[in-house]
């Protein structure tokens, strides 16, 4: 239960945040879903990877370079579900990661 209630959670958080954001698009409530789902797939198995290749590099930035993985990963994200979620460029893709994860801090506080 804890699964489908935290996939639920992200997708409110990514159909929120792309309407806030005009660089983010999001086909309907459906495709927030499944970007929810492939972000947490993604988030398991490649963030992972990229945060152990980037070690050095994210010790010198203070682990602000965790920021630009996350744009990463979400623009791998939009290339997989193709025109059901578009993010415009890097930086869109960087303030969705912030928002998303403030949102879905919120949203999970309360619950």
């Amino acid at each position: 239960m804890g699964l489908i209630l935290s996939i639920l959670i992200s997708s409110v958080a990514v159909y929120f945040t792309a309407w806030l954001l005009p660089g983010i698009s999001v086909k309907s409530y459906g495709s927030a879903v499944l970007v929810a789902i492939v972000l947490g797939v993604l988030n398991a198995i490649v963030k992972p990877v990229l945060q152990f290749l980037s070690f050095p590099i994210n010790i010198l930035t203070l682990g602000l370079f965790t920021f630009v993985i996350n744009a990463l990963i979400i623009m791998l994200a939009s290339w997989i579900m193709g025109n059901n979620f578009h993010v415009s460029n890097f930086w869109w893709a960087m303030l969705f990661s912030i928002i998303v994860s403030l949102v879905s801090g919120i949203i999970g506080g309360i619950l």
